[in-house]
């Protein structure tokens, strides 16, 4: 292990305590939490864009982080203003973004003496460093997302729009991957870190870098405060709990579907679905025309931590998103004590093992609404299933997601990352 404190470049384009929609906040609170671990063990200079000053600048001030230097990179305003309402605009802006970072990156270099370069957000695998590969110091990219993808029988479920969405989402990713950039990239990294099995798959030959390493983590608050004590006995009525935006690649026909079939052996089920988003109408119109408007109850966004006690007080967490790179939601309810039900796909399909949840194989649709069914039944009808694996989801988010864990297994990265550098 390192028995020193090393000099670390960090670059965090979102790195955001208290993210809005606007600071991107999946990537925001990783960036965050990331290199608040960091420096826990070593001195820590950060590259990120100005709009992340502000939250910034008052955590230092008031030492919740300390012996941090922030730079703050931006390209000309005429740009982002140009770009920042595009579909494909922020991600444009961002690989500029990359190109000065990279500049910056050797510039600082030279007077720094950085002992190791890691890129953490975005955290996605087809959009390349330009400072990584330009350093000669070792570099970790990741943890990164973006190899996963709809399943294709499930495609039918999206509406002629988001089909042809994600169509382009996957095409243009792949040619990002071809670029000589990100091959360089890919090349050049000491370590990758993955979170998920599809995007580990898009680095074909890079295996030997390859570590699994979630995108997504926790705080010792969010951890049910004792191991969840449920009933061992049947239960006719299960509260079941879904929490995230209402677009078509969350995924909730089918569980509005799988719920409609569970209703029939277990009438007295609930349903609650937390979040906003354009589907709303739709998904309001296929609960009534599937007869469960009156078990199925729509809620707004909520904050973050009334969802979190929403997860400690319902039975069953249900998530059928059909691509979702990391699923913090899923992580928050495995850490309420709460079985999990979703796709074997994506990020909730690395969070979620047998020990712990059911998972549902991608196939077509009404086979995977009727699995989902089964798995609900079973929940009814198997108490202590409903609590062994309660109890092994929570024990798994205090043994692995806390974001202290993450900083050892960071640590432990960084350890073998410098071994193998110093033997080349």
């Amino acid at each position: 292990m390192i028995d020193h404190r090393l000099n670390v470049l960090v670059s965090a384009y979102a790195c955001h305590p208290a993210p809005t929609v606007e600071a991107f906040p999946g990537e925001a609170i990783l960036g965050w939490h990331f290199v608040k671990q960091i420096s826990q063990s070593h001195n820590v200079q950060v590259m990120t864009r100005s709009f992340n000053r502000p939250a910034l600048e008052e955590r230092l001030r008031n030492k919740e982080i300390e012996g941090i230097v922030f730079h703050y990179l931006d390209l000309p305003d005429w740009l982002n203003r140009a770009m920042r309402h595009q579909h494909y605009g922020v991600r444009l802006y961002y690989f500029f973004w990359q190109v000065l970072a990279g500049r910056y990156a050797r510039h600082l270099h030279r007077t720094e003496k950085f002992d190791l370069f890691h890129q953490v957000t975005f955290s996605n695998d087809w959009m390349p460093s330009f400072a990584g590969p330009a350093l000669p110091i070792p570099f970790i990219w990741g943890p990164i997302g973006g190899g996963q993808r709809v399943p294709k029988p499930l495609m039918r479920i999206l509406s002629a729009r988001e089909r042809h969405r994600e169509r382009m989402r996957v095409a243009l990713q792949r040619v990002w991957r071809a670029t000589p950039f990100r091959k360089k990239c890919a090349r050049n990294a000491a370590a990758i870190l993955v979170c998920n099995r599809e995007t580990g798959e898009n680095f074909r030959g890079q295996e030997a870098k390859i570590w699994q390493f979630p995108v997504n983590g926790i705080s010792s608050g969010h951890l049910s405060p004792a191991p969840t004590v449920l009933s061992t006995e049947e239960k006719p009525r299960l509260t079941i709990l879904y929490a995230g935006r209402l677009d078509g690649i969350k995924g909730l026909p089918l569980g509005l579907q799988a719920f409609s079939w569970h209703l029939e052996t277990y009438p007295d089920s609930s349903l609650e679905i937390v979040g906003e988003g354009p589907e709303l109408v739709s998904l309001q119109r296929l609960a009534k025309s599937l007869k469960v408007e009156d078990k199925v109850r729509f809620v707004p966004w909520l904050p973050r931590e009334e969802v979190i006690r929403r997860m400690t007080t319902c039975d069953v967490f249900l998530f059928p998103s059909l691509r979702d790179g990391g699923g913090a939601v899923v992580v928050e309810a495995m850490a309420s004590g709460r079985p999990v039900i979703c796709l074997d796909v994506g990020g909730p399909g690395f969070h979620v093992q047998p020990e712990w949840g059911i998972k549902i194989a991608p196939r077509e649709p009404k086979a995977v609404s009727a699995d989902m069914a089964k798995a609900l039944n079973m929940l009814s009808s198997d108490g202590e299933m409903r609590l062994r694996l309660g109890q092994a989801a929570r024990r798994r988010a205090e043994e692995y997601y806390l974001w202290e864990r993450l900083g050892e297994r960071t640590q432990q990265i960084y350890s073998s990352v410098l071994d193998a550098w110093e033997r080349y």
